[in-house]
């Protein structure tokens, strides 16, 4: 009979038919259609989450702090020491980095953030702030101390500090690292960036307010005027206190030549001057400029980047 099961032999006298529920087949169909769903929805649910909880960051962070509604919807991210260590000729020693994290059902993807000029390095408020929010949108932020960006002293080896970033991340079991440097940190950043041993572990990089050029951002400092292509122009006053900092922090380099190029204030004398240099002074130059470095390196594979 449709829509039963006949139990008992017919009789002509009289059908005896038992007819069992279907429920049990109803309830599992139903739970199976649930958890289709459920799987075909959660793509979608983990989209919708993402762009709330990125235009919830960039509301926050841009708001500085007039709207939370990032810290309203995520935890208070965790803060520890990520082991980190430099090698070099004279040995090796540890990097002090912080690494920002929060409780999550899945691992998440390595951020290592390189501050600017800031005196206390990781330590600045600014800059805790700025990575407890990437911690709180998805991100497991590592955050070194760069010295050299701590006192307008930067060296080819201020870089070590990033790379040695990347690498903890990496070797933690943070497969997916991205590198953001912010403003005269995108210069160390970027040095790191090609590096083989640190592009290998490395999905993406991202300079803020960077430079290409030491020689370029020195004139910026020193007369206020720029130029990239074809957008050219000049700044209404310079930082006398910024250059006095550097003056102060690299005295060594302050000989006759580079104190005319730091004495001076325009912008059509600045190459000349920079030519009068000493060669060890220009070669420092060159050394800090990522930018003839970047433009023949090429970004990660898409394999690469997302076979973790």
């Amino acid at each position: 009979m449709p829509g039963g099961v006949a139990l008992g032999p017919a009789s002509p006298d009289h059908e005896r038919v038992i007819h069992a529920p279907r429920y049990p087949a109803s309830r599992a169909w139903a739970a199976g259609r649930l958890a289709l769903a459920v799987l075909l929805a959660l793509p979608f649910c983990a989209a919708a989450w993402t762009l709330i909880l990125t235009t919830s960051f960039l509301a926050e962070f841009l708001g500085q702090g007039r709207w939370r509604p990032l810290s309203a919807l995520t935890r208070e991210p965790l803060v520890r020491t990520l082991p980190a260590f430099l090698h070099a000729p004279a040995g090796t020693h540890p990097v002090p980095v912080d690494l920002y994290t929060r409780a999550g059902l899945r691992r998440a993807p390595g951020l290592v953030l390189v501050h600017g000029l800031a005196p206390e390095g990781k330590d600045d408020v600014r800059l805790r702030e700025a990575a407890a929010l990437l911690a709180r949108s998805g991100f497991a932020v590592a955050v070194p101390t760069v010295s050299g960006l701590t006192a307008l002293r930067l060296r080819p080896e201020d870089s070590g500090p990033v790379g040695a970033s990347v690498k903890a991340l990496h070797a933690t079991g943070y497969r997916r690292v991205a590198l953001l440097g912010v403003s005269l940190g995108a210069g160390p950043a970027l040095l790191a960036a090609v590096e083989p041993t640190v592009a290998a572990d490395l999905s993406a990089v991202l300079a803020l307010g960077g430079y290409a050029s030491a020689a370029e951002l020195l004139r910026y400092t020193l007369t206020g005027a720029y130029a990239f292509g074809k957008e050219a122009g000049r700044a209404g006053s310079v930082l006398e206190p910024a250059i006095a900092q550097f003056a102060r922090a690299n005295t060594e380099l302050l000989d006759e030549a580079g104190r005319r190029l730091v004495d001076n204030r325009d912008p059509s004398a600045v190459d000349e001057r920079i030519r009068a240099l000493p060669p060890s002074t220009r070669e420092l130059l060159e050394a800090l400029s990522p930018g003839p470095r970047i433009g023949s390196h090429s970004a990660p594979s898409s394999n690469a980047a997302t076979s973790s």
